[in-house]
């Protein structure tokens, strides 16, 4: 397959003003796009729903998508600040042909990204996104004026999207008398997730819901959860949710502002899915899932498979053997008997619901294992360097010493000239000693090698 010029694990991703992420690239992006999607159904008009996040830029980068689909004969649906899955959702729900989001996640305010859904509201695969980049450096032919697109902004898009929420969870069951904290990262599910929790019942406690453009993510959120647990403990709260600035990841704080991340959840529903003959099949992590979490499966009786990083690359592992659940310790959890990507809210509300289920709290399922340490060090590559090579003698040492007490991960970076070593062990000295080495192994072979 030819190596992606643009498009990274999900999507166009880059800061605001420096290229990729400029107006010129992204009406250029929107009309390849259109162009592909005319192509692939000339007999009707194709049409598009655009989503952002909350970043100042997604006024500019909105503007310059609309242009560059509309050019090429596409119309667009704006549904404005909405989470990455309620576009997902909304563009299978009006049968449209595409979603796209303007949104970096859980990146700083300064960066900015367009992902794409293909029809159904499922991650765009391989060969559609090499279409589209070989389509974007060739010049722009606008449609005659009588064939353009035209624009309409949806008037109930977050109305639709938090019934559909709601949905997910039982009709028999409510969630009365807890009391939530809910943290929307100043990011998309801001005047979204408050409202699903509290029309199921719970008592909300919101934060971080006052975009300004410039504050999302910024020291809260999925990927800063101090707030969140001090903000738990002080309203003696029964659980703390957290999302990130496009709404896709889940972090949760428990009672006593203990966290637990993406592998922690994924085994609650797992659990509880288990408990109640409604697993169908297995769980998939990646290759940075800890291996207490799939030692515990197995004690469960579950079986488990890695995928690489990348929630869509758990998502081709799920449709691959036909099951259900998987997720990243990040926080990325799908539940494909709920929605076709991951889904912040509708996970939280899995957990809630496997809780329920198991009739205990997040302390109690988690009991079962507690995660190895992990030793994580980022090795930067000089131009041409074998880094498989170098490594090659001190990753067998590695393997041989843990023996089957721990793991090894080797994992170059799709954004930058690292390779990131990772050792996992049930000793944290183990991990520490064993990650140092590779990584010393790995620099001697490139200053060897200039």
């Amino acid at each position: 397959m030819s190596a992606r010029k643009y498009f990274g694990t999900d999507g166009v991703r880059g800061e605001v003003g420096q290229a990729p992420i400029t107006p010129d690239f992204v009406l250029r992006l929107g009309y390849a796009a259109g162009q592909v999607l005319v192509k692939h159904d000339s007999r009707h008009r194709p049409g598009v729903l655009i989503g952002k996040d909350t970043r100042i830029s997604g006024y500019m980068l909105e503007a310059a998508l609309q242009a560059g689909f509309a050019a090429a004969g596409v119309d667009v649906y704006l549904a404005g600040p909405l989470p990455t899955p309620g576009i997902a959702y909304l563009t299978r729900a009006f049968r449209l042909q595409a979603g796209v989001v303007i949104s970096a996640s859980h990146n700083p305010y300064q960066d900015n990204g367009i992902k794409f859904f293909a029809e159904g509201g499922v991650k765009l695969d391989d060969a559609l996104e090499l279409e589209i980049e070989a389509q974007i450096d060739q010049p722009m032919q606008v449609r005659p004026s009588a064939e353009l697109g035209r624009a309409k902004r949806l008037s109930d898009a977050q109305g639709r999207y938090i019934e559909f929420c709601k949905s997910t969870f039982p009709t028999d069951r409510d969630l009365r008398g807890l009391k939530l904290v809910v943290d929307c990262a100043n990011g998309a599910t801001y005047h979204i997730a408050p409202k699903v929790f509290h029309e199921l019942g719970a008592e909300v406690i919101e934060i971080a819901t006052q975009p300004n453009g410039f504050n999302i993510n910024d020291q809260c959120g999925a990927t800063h959860t101090k707030a969140l647990q001090q903000a738990v403990l002080a309203h003696d709260a029964d659980y703390g949710i957290a999302l990130d600035g496009d709404g896709d990841r889940l972090m949760m704080v428990d009672r006593q502002g203990r966290l637990y991340d993406g592998d922690q959840l994924l085994y609650v529903m797992a659990k509880a899915r288990k408990s109640s003959g409604r697993l169908e099949g297995g769980v998939v992590g990646t290759v940075m899932t800890n291996l207490a979490m799939e030692q515990a499966l197995a004690r469960q009786g579950i079986a488990f498979a890695r995928a690489k990083v990348g929630d869509r690359y758990v998502l081709e592992q799920l449709q691959t053997r036909g099951w259900l659940v998987g997720g990243e310790s990040s926080g990325h959890l799908l539940c494909l008997d709920r929605h076709t990507t991951g889904d912040g809210i509708i996970s939280s509300l899995q957990v809630l619901m496997a809780l329920s289920v198991l009739d205990t709290d997040l302390a109690g399922v988690c009991r079962d294992w507690q995660p190895f340490p992990q030793t994580m060090i980022n090795v930067r590559l000089t131009p041409g360097m074998d880094w498989q090579r170098a490594s090659c003698t001190a990753l067998a040492e590695a393997e041989a010493a843990l023996n089957g007490s721990g793991r090894v991960v080797l994992r170059p970076s799709g954004t930058e000239p690292v390779v990131r070593v990772m050792v996992e062990a049930e000793d944290k000295a183990q991990a520490q000693y064993w990650a140092q080495q590779i990584a010393q192994a790995i620099q001697t072979g490139a200053v060897s090698a200039v």
